[in-house]
């Protein structure tokens, strides 16, 4: 698998509390995760590096994963973990009272991807029907789009926009959304906080990522342009593009 990671300060933010990784398994299946913490200074970001950090050590201790389940369980059962510490943390000390940090993840194995998130840190998917979100932000804004309330084009710029519903560490328990996805040779999986995915539409974000393969710095281009348009929050990408190995085993999904 071919995958990058990259996050940016922004040019308003005077400290990033974004964090993540691209992290490998000892059969070389790939982790990618980022974390967009809240709670300002001392707190945002202790809980996005505490996120990333129980799941890279999580991952690293595993062996291949040749059944979606299999993946889907380890993925559920991490974020039950790293929820439980990051809460708990945020109990010991004052400064770090209603920290949080939105998750979003991807397994990447030759057969399938699963993809868990929870939060509005988002993950999209490029195959040959074209590019696409592969992930509902747990945002109050989505839910108004939902109801029909607003409309996509009000979302854009509504006041609220950065309002999230649900975060990992806000609360003893809490719900992730996990699902797999089947995925072929040349298809790519973009994560991102939303400091990258509100200052551009998708189909911008889908034209960059198309042409990935051919070029190396198509995450920094995508993090110029975003600091570009303002820059006012702290920017964070990973993509991974599907290059499976030669003897391919497993279950799609």
């Amino acid at each position: 698998m071919k995958a990058n990671f990259l996050t940016d300060q922004g040019q308003v933010r005077k400290h990033n509390e974004d964090a993540g990784g691209i992290y490998y398994n000892s059969t070389g299946q790939v982790l990618a995760i980022i974390a967009d913490g809240m709670g300002g200074h001392q707190a945002g970001d202790v809980a996005s590096q505490m996120a990333v950090s129980i799941m890279q050590t999580a991952w690293e201790k595993t062996d291949e994963f040749t059944e979606p389940e299999q993946a889907e369980e380890w993925m559920s059962e991490t974020f039950k973990k790293m929820n439980l510490s990051i809460f708990n943390h945020a109990l010991e000390k004052e400064v770090y009272k209603g920290m949080g940090t939105t998750v979003v993840s991807a397994i990447g194995t030759d057969e399938f991807i699963i993809i868990g998130h929870i939060g509005d840190s988002r993950c999209y998917l490029r195959n040959e029907d074209g590019f696409k979100q592969i992930t509902e932000d747990h945002s109050l804004v989505n839910e108004l789009v939902r109801s029909g309330e607003i409309s996509h084009e009000d979302a854009e710029h509504h006041p609220r926009k950065n309002i999230v519903l649900k975060a990992m560490g806000t609360e003893e328990n809490v719900s992730a959304d996990i699902r797999c996805l089947s995925w072929e040779r040349g298809n790519q999986v973009v994560l991102c906080s939303d400091g990258l995915s509100d200052k551009m539409t998708n189909k911008e974000l889908g034209d960059y990522v198309q042409a990935w393969e051919n070029k190396t710095d198509i995450g920094q281009e995508l993090i110029d342009l975003a600091n570009e348009r303002g820059g006012e929050d702290n920017i964070s990408l990973a993509i991974i593009s599907h290059q499976p190995s030669e003897e391919a085993g497993g279950q799609p999904c």
